[in-house]
């Protein structure tokens, strides 16, 4: 069976899949840098707040979901409605199993904000690269998948790559900077492990389900619109109430949070 192609001439075509990664690539290279300037620069309002762009991505999430299966599996918006009634709104038991990567890439997501608001952007790319290595033990623990001698090799360069990047560049003591250095690995760490758990457990899901893609990603987009509201109340209550919820936005904070989509339409 042939790869699916993209026809963008009479004779030139482009493998879906490379063209996927190349797009991902772009994406996930695009809304660091951006997340990283907007962290340091702040509208002129002030520096906006993480966890509320963290739950209007998932409410952006939410509407591309439906706005899909209403094109792809719906005859119209009200056998769509229909089907996520009877898809999700009636069985809360997928919705209580889709709960725990629902929190954790919540959780995940605010603490990339707190990385890039500590790390400067190349450090934190090379680092985050760790949840490759997170969920190649997590499928190996969890799927029974097992990996060859030169995978696991190619992950333990990857852990010493990592390692060089964290070393000191210079014998300054400059201790808050260090300080701060290590609270953002952390941070990224806490992220990557959150990442290679909840997309295996994700995709553990998907593979004993006959439910489609969308459908999984409207109960994990509805998960996480909860928790990412949880996240504001717990977080930034005070902030919201005298500043408004939607301080320090601007078109770049606006351009993140559509961004921030690109993590659903490449889920694996």
């Amino acid at each position: 069976m042939n790869d699916p192609v993209i026809r963008v001439g009479p004779a030139i075509t482009i493998p879906l899949k490379y063209l996927s990664l190349g797009i991902l690539v772009v994406q996930t290279t695009t809304i660091v840098l951006i997340m990283r300037y907007s962290r340091l620069s702040g509208g002129s309002d002030g520096l906006y707040l993480a966890s509320t762009a963290v739950f209007l991505s998932e409410i952006l999430k939410m509407i591309v979901c439906l706005i899909v299966i209403r094109r792809v599996e719906a005859e119209s918006l009200a056998h769509m409605w229909r089907l996520v009634k009877d898809e999700v709104v009636c069985k809360p038991k997928e919705l209580v199993k889709l709960s725990v990567p629902a929190i954790l890439y919540t959780v995940q997501n605010n603490l990339l904000f707190l990385a890039l608001s500590l790390l400067d952007a190349a450090t934190y790319q090379v680092t985050y690269q760790l949840k490759i290595l997170t969920t190649a033990v997590f499928s190996v623990l969890l799927l029974g998948k097992s990996l060859r001698y030169q995978q696991w090799m190619a992950l333990v360069m990857l852990m010493i790559g990592v390692a060089f990047v964290q070393m000191p560049s210079s014998s300054g003591s400059d201790t808050a900077g260090k300080a701060f250095s290590v609270v953002g690995f952390v941070a990224v760490l806490c992220a990557c492990c959150s990442s290679g758990f909840s997309g295996v457990y994700f995709e553990k899901i998907l593979k004993g389900s006959k439910q489609s893609l969308w459908i999984r990603n409207i109960q994990l987009a509805f998960g996480g619109i909860v928790f990412g509201l949880v996240g504001v109340f717990m977080n930034d209550y005070q902030a919201v109430v005298e500043n408004g919820f939607f301080q320090g936005y601007n078109n770049l904070t606006w351009v993140i949070v559509c961004l921030q989509v690109g993590a659903l339409i490449f889920p694996v």
